[in-house]
């Protein structure tokens, strides 16, 4: 919405346009007009919208054609002002002044105008009969306003009317002469709609259109006003309601009501609040909210985000099992402008028997892209509706900032739940399988998986009886490590075959280039151990090697089984991420203590309760 409004007044002379701002500001007729009013500032906070309004008379005989055009092109919108007793001055609004303001202009980019009849007190009838016409031919004239300046009838009405012009502007929503809604009026309602309709049974009921009103205006609608309106939408349309709810069409009938009606303030004030600009885009300010991330620091879904994205998942599985079909799942992106996720997501999460991503999937899928690309999950969760369903002011809300890492590691414990573990190795090692298995898939089940290949792969771990998000970035062989960066992670896992005698030789490489100073903890997995084991041509055996950089020895691993692989490498990538300050040893006592604290934690829990039950029996 425009931050003021800039109001022109044109028209013939002695029409009374000075008159008019006069009687506005000293609310009484003023004795002397002079040849023309200095530009006047209403301030905010006495104007219905609360916006600043500036008032501009414009006199022929003061200023010359040059001022006109360019006190035009300032302009928001115009008043163009005849005198209701002389005709002529309204033939003169076709011939002359409509022109002049907006001749050049294409249709959709057309400044707003209000026709102002001035001096009605003269007159006793209307001059409506002579001014339907002119307004039939200019889509572009909002409204029309008779008036007097000298007993101060509708002044005050005058400038709301060309206030609202601006702010709630007919022309973005509307074609006067088709008598429709434009379509990026009906794209932004048809998502506002979608959002709205909570259990996607493609109606709202009463339940939904309350929440929808309360959300909008601050309160719901009496059961009597709900009716009114339903009733209404049935009489004019055929499909408009269904099974005692509003349809979309019903929804954009209504709509289309309002602004026919002159109340189209009603319709922006749904669509500012759904996020929507006065070209009915989506603002910047509403889909990426200032959010500040500071060094060191990472982002994670909370508790809010994933109540809020479970309620989607639910309310687009339609058939209720537990999955989303690529149907389900293109409907679910119907709110957003383009498809945000690729084909690659279906080998980046877990997906059930028939390939569909499940919730669990689903909700790793948001939690990768939280902890990536922190805005652009922002951006999403404003798509899909999230301060409206929530009753929050932004989508920062739905994440969490958690602390530096070097605070953790001070203190030797972490509150996060999200950590990254880079794969590097050379290329044939298996790192691709590796991250597969990860997702449940043995070698078998890999070659039926269809999709693009993703480098990132993501799935819970339970550590300690607590679940964490664990995620495989798989880096690419061709890709060096620029900068110190490009190593940083919460844990290096370092693939070699252990078939090909050769492949050692990179993870030392890499090991020694990168990690061996750093407080980044390492882990060797030997790839393909259902294979024959080949001595490795390097100075020592990686078994020494990690002797010797006091690193745990080398984890075998092979995907290459009937069953389900062994999960316990990832389960150890994960625990090195979390106590990177330990070696293995102290890693496991950790987690003993761990356990004993979280079990004495729950015991006194339970002991304090069930105190607390028998003293009122007593």
């Amino acid at each position: 919405m425009k931050r003021d409004v800039r109001i022109l007044l044109l028209g013939e002379p002695k029409v009374g346009k000075t008159s008019l701002i006069m009687s506005l500001v000293g609310e009484e007729f003023p004795e002397e007009v002079p040849p023309r009013a200095e530009e006047i500032t209403i301030p905010a906070d006495v104007t219905p919208e609360r916006v600043p309004t500036h008032i501009v008379d414009f006199s022929e005989s003061e200023q010359t054609e040059e001022e006109l055009h360019e006190e035009i092109s300032k302009s928001n919108v115009v008043c163009l002002v005849y005198d209701v007793t002389k005709e002529d001055t309204v033939d003169k609004m076709r011939t002359k002044w409509i022109p002049l303001v907006n001749g050049g202009a294409e249709k959709g980019n057309r400044i707003p105008i209000i026709l102002v009849g001035n001096k009605s007190d003269l007159q006793m009838g209307s001059s409506m009969e002579i001014i339907l016409p002119l307004m039939n031919q200019f889509s572009e004239i909002e409204t029309c306003v008779e008036c007097s300046a000298r007993n101060l009838k509708n002044i005050s009405e005058l400038f709301y009317y060309a206030q609202k012009a601006v702010l709630h502007p007919t022309a973005p929503l509307y074609d006067p002469e088709e008598k429709q809604l434009k379509p990026l009026c009906v794209r932004a309602l048809s998502r506002i709609f979608s959002i709205s309709d909570q259990n996607n049974d493609g109606v709202l009921s009463d339940e939904e259109l309350n929440f929808f009103q309360k959300s909008c205006f601050g309160n719901p609608l009496a059961p009597r006003a709900l009716e009114d309106v339903k009733t209404v939408v049935w009489k004019n349309t055929t499909d408009g309601i269904q099974e005692n709810g509003l349809t979309l069409n019903g929804f954009l009938f209504l709509n289309m009501l309002f602004i026919q009606r002159g109340r189209h303030e009603t319709t922006w004030t749904i669509l500012r609040r759904f996020g929507y600009d006065d070209e009915l885009e989506l603002t910047d300010d509403y889909l990426y909210p200032q959010f500040r991330v500071c060094h060191d620091c990472t982002t994670e879904i909370n508790h809010f985000g994933y109540q809020f994205l479970q309620k989607i998942f639910e309310k687009y599985d339609m058939d209720g099992d537990g999955a989303l079909s690529p149907l389900e799942l293109k409907n679910l992106f119907t709110v957003f402008p383009y498809t945000p996720w690729g084909p690659e997501v279906y080998n980046a999460v877990c997906t059930n028997e028939k390939g569909y991503i499940t919730l669990h999937g689903y909700l790793s899928k948001w939690t990768l892209m939280a902890y990536l690309d922190v805005h652009r999950c922002m951006e999403h969760l404003g798509y899909l509706g999230y301060p409206i369903i929530m009753g929050q002011d932004s989508q920062t809300t739905a994440i969490t900032v958690t602390r530096e890492k070097k605070l953790d590691l001070e203190k030797g414990q972490t509150q996060r739940n999200v950590f990254l573990c880079k794969v590097i190795g050379p290329r044939g090692t298996g790192k691709s399988a590796f991250m597969q298995t990860f997702l449940g898939q043995n070698l078998e089940k890999q070659k039926q998986v269809a999709g693009e290949y993703s480098y990132y792969a993501i799935n819970t771990v339970q550590v300690n009886g607590q679940e964490k998000y664990l995620i495989l970035y798989e880096v690419d062989v061709d890709t060096e490590f620029l900068k110190t960066s490009d190593a940083t992670c919460d844990v290096a896992c370092l693939m070699y075959d252990n078939s090909d005698p050769k492949s050692f030789n990179y993870c030392a490489s890499i090991f020694k280039q990168h990690y061996m100073d750093s407080r980044v903890p390492c882990i060797l997995v030997a790839s393909k151990s259902d294979l024959p084991e080949q001595k490795q041509k390097h100075g020592i055996s990686p078994s020494d090697f990690c002797y010797k950089h006091r690193l745990p020895p080398p984890f075998h691993f092979t995907c290459n089984t009937l069953e389900s692989p062994n999960a316990t490498i990832y389960t150890k990538l994960a625990l090195a991420a979390i106590f990177p300050h330990l070696n293995e040893a102290e890693i496991s006592t950790a987690s003993f203590w761990l356990r004993i604290t979280l079990g004495a934690t729950v015991a006194a829990v339970l002991g304090f309760t069930l105190y607390r039950i028998l003293v009122k029996q007593k």
